[in-house]
């Protein structure tokens, strides 16, 4: 496991799942990648393959975790020590890019191998690990996760939506309106800083003459598509 600061405030991840198949001197390597934030949940992405590939030779995988891409796993499936999980660990860690540093994390990769009756050797091994993962990753659907603040703003339920139509078009990342018995609640979620605070109540503001307030409801990670 390689141990890096706490201190990002966004990195990308895969959208889901994204499957993709090479051929190299006949054996087939199905890489398939998926979404995943927990050591569980990409261990059971190895198990299913397992299970729908059952007659293939080698199930290869690695995975990063976590904001600061703190855990890092990968395991060769029996192919010489060395030659399948760490080239996977590798292209995984050189994947996609936001303010052109490397930031893919929350995701597993599997590797399938149908070996063809060809020979790579360590060489094309490492190769063909490492060129299954990074050809899958130029294809895959990617999404951008940043560590927001949450708000609760107040509405009563005759101006929630037009309210909600307005910080949308002005590019506020609004999660959703609650209805309740009297009033509804619009929550929204901004840049995680004192000063996109303060702009986001000198709008709020704007918008309702003064008769709606922000509550504060902590940060979260939030999809920004």
């Amino acid at each position: 496991m390689t141990e890096t600061p706490s201190h990002a405030h966004r990195y990308s991840t895969v959208d889901g799942e994204h499957r993709h198949e090479l051929e190299i001197k006949r054996s087939r390597f199905i890489t398939v990648l998926r979404r995943a934030e927990t050591e569980d949940e990409a261990r059971a992405l190895v198990a299913e393959l397992r299970r729908e590939f059952h007659d293939a030779r080698h199930h290869c995988s690695a995975f990063v975790l976590g904001p600061d891409r703190t855990t890092q796993r990968s395991n060769d499936d029996g192919e010489p020590s060395g030659t399948a999980g760490t080239p996977m660990l590798e292209a995984l860690l050189k994947g996609a890019a936001l303010d052109g540093a490397a930031d893919l994390s929350d995701v597993a990769a599997v590797v399938v191998r149908y070996f063809g009756g060809i020979l790579l050797g360590a060489g094309g091994l490492v190769r063909a690990y490492s060129e299954s993962v990074s050809s899958a990753l130029a294809t895959a659907p990617l999404v951008r996760r940043e560590r927001l603040r949450l708000l609760a703003v107040d509405a009563g339920h005759g101006v929630a939506g037009r309210l909600e139509n307005e910080l949308r078009t002005a590019g506020i990342a609004v999660l959703g309106t609650d209805y309740g018995p009297r009033t509804a609640t619009v929550r929204v979620a901004i840049a995680d800083d004192d000063g996109a605070a303060a702009a986001f109540a000198e709008r709020l503001a704007s918008l309702t003459a003064g008769s709606s307030t922000a509550a504060g409801l902590g940060t979260s990670w939030v999809d920004v598509r």
